[in-house]
């Protein structure tokens, strides 16, 4: 039996972004990206999300962040680009009060 995911153009990117980089399958790259979406829609709606990813060195990182506009609106410049063009996501750490962002094959799970 066949079966058919249909997927939104940006989910579909980053499914092969992430399928590409990690040498997976491609089930695999969409699940992770089917997950990236589900915490870019939970960043958006004003939720502070609890989520984890992994550093760089290996290290796993339990953040709280958010983007949503009014909790942050002074800690928004503007005028840099977008991470996604960079294949990441961008979020303001509320521990760090800071901007951070992880490659999207790096999260590991949204709480």
């Amino acid at each position: 039996m066949n079966q058919i995911i249909v997927l939104q153009h940006n989910t579909a990117v980053r499914a092969n972004v992430i399928t590409f980089r990690t040498k997976c399958r491609e089930i695999d790259g969409i699940s992770k990206a089917l997950l990236v979406d589900q915490l870019k829609n939970k960043l958006r709606s004003g939720q502070i999300v609890k989520f984890a990813y992994m550093k760089r060195n290996g290290e796993i990182r339990i953040a709280y962040g958010t983007t949503n506009k009014e909790f942050i609106a002074d800690q928004v410049c503007g005028w840099g680009e977008s991470r996604e063009d960079f294949y990441t996501t961008a979020y303001f750490d509320l521990e760090k009060s800071a901007w951070r962002s992880f490659r999207w094959e790096n999260l590991v799970a949204v709480y």
